[in-house]
């Protein structure tokens, strides 16, 4: 099963829900902010993913948190315990498939996905 991890109202997984739909994709969207997300998904991610990537040090959420708070995150674990606790600093969206995991969006890079 597909899964897509973000936020509804962020355009980026906006554009990725109407492609996956618009390919006739079967996927389940997962609203972390509403649903909340658990530290066993993010270790999931954390082994196909860089926690450098996860972590959006672009957003408006990082760019809020008190620079001691971004100055602790140097690894998995403290970037773990951030998301956890801020789900928006995740960069959108996540996409699970069976045996990975991608981030962020561009319609190349699913059709790349969805053609292995």
């Amino acid at each position: 099963m597909i899964t897509l991890y973000g936020i509804p109202n962020c355009d980026t997984v906006k554009k990725a829900r109407t492609w996956l739909a618009d390919q006739q994709q079967d996927f389940l969207f997962h609203d972390f902010k509403k649903q909340g997300l658990d530290e066993a998904t993010v270790r999931h991610w954390l082994k196909h993913v860089d926690w450098k990537t996860l972590v959006n040090t672009k957003g408006t959420t990082w760019r809020g948190l008190p620079d001691e708070r971004k100055a602790a995150v140097t690894d998995a674990t403290s970037a773990t315990a951030l998301m956890l606790e801020f789900p928006s600093v995740i960069k959108r969206p996540v996409l699970q498939t069976a045996s990975t995991c991608h981030v962020g969006f561009k319609p190349e890079q699913y059709q790349q996905i969805f053609n292995e």
